[in-house]
């Protein structure tokens, strides 16, 4: 299964799942407007992460 993921998935969903873990963090520690802030990079990153790929399916038409 791991395997039709490409290196560069990998890495977006890693760094997309360290910045959820990070923003809970910081919302769990009492500075809420830096873990909404952080947070939202989550969605930014998979949606860069989609992008990446549609991109990358069409030069191989």
């Amino acid at each position: 299964m791991l395997k039709m993921f490409s290196a560069t998935d990998k890495l977006l969903f890693v760094a997309a799942f360290l910045s959820l873990i990070f923003s809970e963090i910081l919302y769990f520690n009492g500075e809420t407007n830096d873990a909404i802030f952080i947070g939202i990079w989550v969605p930014s990153i998979l949606a860069f992460g989609i992008y990446l790929k549609l991109i990358n399916s069409k030069k191989n038409d």
